[in-house]
């Protein structure tokens, strides 16, 4: 007869089995740390700042925040930061947002004049009592901060807008940075989005020593939108997402399809539900894809995540899009990432 006894040294031994596989599993298991990745080419140059401060013990927070910053001031990147593209009417508009471990949070939206919107996205994280400043608003805030006001429209870009303003056809596509380098602009087939050439939405998530996470993403927006549109890359669970326990996602491409499908914060969820990094974000890409299949042909959305234990993958819509990763191993790795068309 199976008695009261026997049942429980049986569960006492199935416990200790069970406590004993984690125990083996934790000790067999090797966490890849610390480690920054960030979306396109140009992120190797982001990991790189990043990476001063990771492989010297310092937080992910600090390290996600500096190597974006390379992104916004580099001149020659048309879509972050100071040279940026502007808007229809010419102005340039910045959007950032920043999360640490512990799900503290900030973001600032159409911040024009500043040329480190992720620096003031922090402060509004760490200085105030809310998570998004916008426009007035957060430039008010940022020269109340110390910060400098800037004119952040170069010729360059002031000329690439004049030249797309005798038209003036406001056309939402993928990559329209690309379409600036026409016959009469010499293109070349290696101008692809990412590389020297172009850009786009930096987004960057690190796993410090420590075994915390952090990301950051920063953007001028979508060249020539509307004046103060918003895309996802300031919306948190939208353009960027933590949770420590899981991993991290960020987003970049047209920033309305990842607001409508919360596309960050979902990428998590379906890797808290076991979903390997690539694999969640191509689940999150068929979401879009799936309600809207016809559009997406001409638009461009990419998802890059990271996992607690340091496991990374990303997916797109497009081909073309491409990631930079930073670990103990390689310092300047370029994935290029898979895409369903």
């Amino acid at each position: 007869m199976y008695n009261r006894r026997k049942f429980i040294q049986t569960t006492a031994l199935s416990a200790a089995v069970v406590a004993l596989n984690k125990s083996c599993i934790a000790k067999n298991s090797k966490i890849n740390k610390p480690i920054v990745i960030s979306t396109w080419d140009f992120g190797v140059a982001a990991n790189a700042d990043a990476w001063k401060i990771l492989n010297s013990n310092g937080k992910a927070l600090d390290a996600v925040e500096n190597g974006v910053k390379v992104a916004e001031a580099d001149v020659k990147n048309q879509s972050v930061g100071y040279g940026g593209l502007p808007d229809r009417d010419g102005i340039v508009t910045l959007d950032a947002c920043i999360m640490d471990h512990l799900s503290n949070c900030g973001a600032v939206l159409a911040l024009e004049k500043i040329k480190h919107p992720i620096a003031v996205a922090r402060l509004v994280m760490e200085k105030t009592p809310h998570v998004m400043l916008a426009g007035d608003g957060a430039l008010q805030f940022a020269l109340e901060q110390g910060f400098k006001a800037e004119n952040l429209l170069t010729e360059k870009s002031k000329k690439d807008w004049q030249k797309w303003a005798k038209k003036a056809k406001y056309e939402p596509v993928s990559n329209i940075e690309n379409k600036l380098y026409d016959n009469a602009l010499n293109a070349a087939p290696e101008k692809l989005p990412g590389n020297q050439y172009n850009h786009d939405t930096i987004g960057m998530l690190a796993l410090d020593a420590y075994g915390n996470l952090a990301g950051a993403c920063t953007t001028s927006g979508m060249a020539y939108k509307l004046h103060g549109r918003i895309g996802d890359s300031p919306i948190i669970g939208a353009g960027l997402y933590i949770d420590n326990e899981i991993g991290g996602a960020t987003a970049t491409g047209v920033g309305e399809e990842v607001v409508r499908n919360v596309g960050s914060f979902l990428v998590v969820e379906l890797m808290r539900q076991g979903y390997s990094p690539e694999d969640a974000c191509k689940e999150a890409v068929m979401r879009i894809i799936k309600k809207k299949k016809d559009s997406t042909k001409d638009l461009q959305v990419g998802f890059l995540a990271l996992n607690k234990n340091g496991e990374y993958g990303a997916y797109a819509i497009q081909k073309g899009f491409t990631f930079a990763v930073c670990d103990n191993q390689k310092q300047d790795l370029i994935i290029k990432g898979k895409s369903y068309y």
